[in-house]
């Protein structure tokens, strides 16, 4: 018989009835150390009380008004990320995928506008994910998530992630865009080099082509930066962000140029729920916290000692990681053997990792973990390593 929550997930035998700061607690009181937040999600860990204070704050006054009418909190959730960002105007959703779903259309709406409809299609790269709406899954072209929902949506053209003279050959008379994630999450914590990601804004410029950029999973300082892409020196026309601007809260954003969203006109996209008063207080409080002075330095500061700290690791037990890879606080293990077999040895130690394509097991701490926070979650990575090197009988070093 099915479950009344449809079957559609392989959870983990695991649940949770509280939390606080980078730790999660079962009914039965055990602690386990939170080193995915959410999918990186839980920014700022659990149970924030600056974002608990504003949704009450908020929830006593207004929930919904829709967006037939002004919504104070939005207005002033999309001037903080203009004012810390490239773009000049925001238009609010519930999710990723909802915001990459804007992007593509605003990408086309500006070649309609502007005298070239045929200007429809758009480059995107393996290994990418924007979530799991149908537009979406047609972008990424993975089989994995398309397989038995065709037909796809037409007009995407996929190439190797990092190759530009195949990002060349693909460009023709009727491409529009280029979506690149700055760091690929669930491909395997995949970082595009600045150097590639330079030369993808330049053939746009060459190119008259828009640069979009999905920045649902490495944006909102998991880098070390407010965004990925700032890493590199260059910016996109359209972005799109989500999970840790709500600190857990469903929340998204589709952010654009004056020019690149010419065409976004009254009646042309719209959400019922985007931008609701609840979600903005929330996302308002994050962008303050993200943005306080020195808050992006610790980032960075904590990145450096968990990446010490894993390589420290991958050295010690050579037979189980193959190496290191990732920015800040957005760092993929690479296995040897099952990356769900230390997953799973995680949980054994109190602690959760995220598995991600290409046997990457993702560690993705709160940005706000303290030093000694980050060393228990360290110390219990070792002890599930060590457990898992006993049970395949490999030496280590």
């Amino acid at each position: 018989m099915i479950s009344p929550v449809l079957p559609t997930y392989a959870r983990a035998p695991l649940s949770f009835v509280k939390g606080q700061g980078p730790w999660l607690e079962t009914e039965t009181g055990e602690r386990y150390m939170d080193f995915g937040a959410g999918i990186a999600v839980t920014a700022l860990g659990h149970a924030n009380p600056v974002l608990i204070a504003a949704l009450e704050d908020q929830a006593r006054r207004l929930w919904h008004t829709s967006n037939l009418y002004e919504i104070p909190r939005q207005k002033e959730l999309a001037a903080k990320l203009v004012d810390a960002s490239f773009a000049d105007t925001v238009f609010m959703t519930n999710s990723g995928t909802e915001a990459m779903e804007c992007a593509v259309k605003m990408a086309r709406k500006y070649f309609s506008a502007t005298g070239q409809p045929e200007r429809v299609r758009i480059i995107t790269f393996e290994g990418a994910f924007h979530g799991r709406t149908l537009g979406m899954i047609s972008a990424s072209g993975s089989e994995k998530m398309t397989a038995g929902f065709g037909p796809m949506l037409p007009g995407f053209d996929t190439v190797p992630f990092g190759d530009m003279e195949a990002v060349i050959a693909a460009t023709g008379d009727e491409t529009a865009a280029i979506i690149v994630e700055p760091v690929q999450g669930e491909g395997g914590i995949r970082p595009a080099s600045p150097e590639f990601l330079r030369a993808l804004r330049a053939h746009c410029d060459a190119n008259g082509l828009l640069l979009v950029m999905d920045e649902i999973q490495c944006g909102m300082g998991r880098t070390g930066k407010l965004f990925a892409h700032e890493w590199a020196g260059v910016a996109p026309d359209i972005m799109a962000v989500a999970k840790g601007i709500g600190g857990g809260f469903p929340l998204g954003a589709c952010l654009a140029t004056e020019e690149a969203a010419q065409g976004m006109v009254a009646g042309t996209h719209g959400s019922t729920y985007g931008g609701n008063p609840l979600a903005c207080a929330v996302g308002c409080a994050v962008m303050d916290a993200l943005t306080a002075p020195g808050f992006m330095e610790e980032v960075q500061t904590r990145g450096s000692q968990l990446r010490q700290g894993l390589e420290s690791l991958a050295a010690r037990f050579p037979d189980l990681i193959e190496g290191v890879r990732g920015i800040g606080l957005m760092m993929g293990v690479k296995c040897k053997a099952p990356n769900a077999e230390l997953v799973g040895e995680g949980y054994a130690a109190h602690l959760l990792t995220v598995p991600a394509a290409d046997n990457i097991v993702r560690v993705l701490p709160p940005l706000n973990i303290t030093a000694e926070e980050l060393a228990e979650g360290l110390g219990r990575l070792e002890t599930a390593l060590g457990t898992w090197q006993k049970k395949t009988g490999s030496a280590g070093a």
